[in-house]
């Protein structure tokens, strides 16, 4: 078994080249369903969709404190979405200078048919895995995810190193 080493355990960057995997293949059938809709939209302008339907009101500013992403590439997804006639924007009554954004009647249509698509993807994913399966697969997912997030100094090989002049 390549993905064992020799005292029978998982070696550990098989496991997460495991999860690259899985996430290809997630992302490879929701681009498949983005191709095939409508709307010639990308990953990143579902993700900005999908922030203003959880969202309504709110504005670029806050899309960019939540995603952590560059102001100008948002402004550009942002302006696209208004154009193809799936975001709307209102000037906030305290700041004119704020764009208060919701998506237009249009752009929920597409969210929910791409939700609905994402939904039928989720259940082919966990095809085959009783209930409890489902819950200790997502307990290890979400224990691997929360070691990522605080990394243990030992292992801290891809940290930043201080920059020499």
């Amino acid at each position: 078994m390549d993905n064992v080493n020799h005292s029978g355990e998982a070696e550990p960057e098989h496991v997460l080249e495991l999860i690259h995997t899985v996430m290809h293949q997630v992302r490879s059938q929701q681009y498949q369903v983005l191709r095939d809709g409508p709307h010639a939209i990308t990953h990143m302008e579902t993700k900005v969709l999908g922030f203003f339907g959880r969202h309504p009101g709110a504005t670029q500013t806050d899309l960019a404190l939540h995603s952590g992403r560059d102001k100008a590439q948002l402004a550009r997804l942002i302006k696209g979405l208004r154009e193809q006639g799936l975001l709307d924007g209102q000037a906030d009554a305290a700041d004119r200078r704020n764009l208060r954004l919701a998506l237009t009647a249009q752009g929920r249509a597409v969210l929910d048919a791409l939700e609905q698509a994402s939904a039928h993807l989720a259940v082919q994913a966990v095809a085959g895995l009783s209930e409890e399966e489902q819950r200790q697969l997502q307990t290890l997912l979400q224990r691997v995810r929360d070691n990522l997030a605080s990394p243990h100094p030992a292992h801290g090989v891809f940290r930043s190193r201080p920059h020499v002049r």
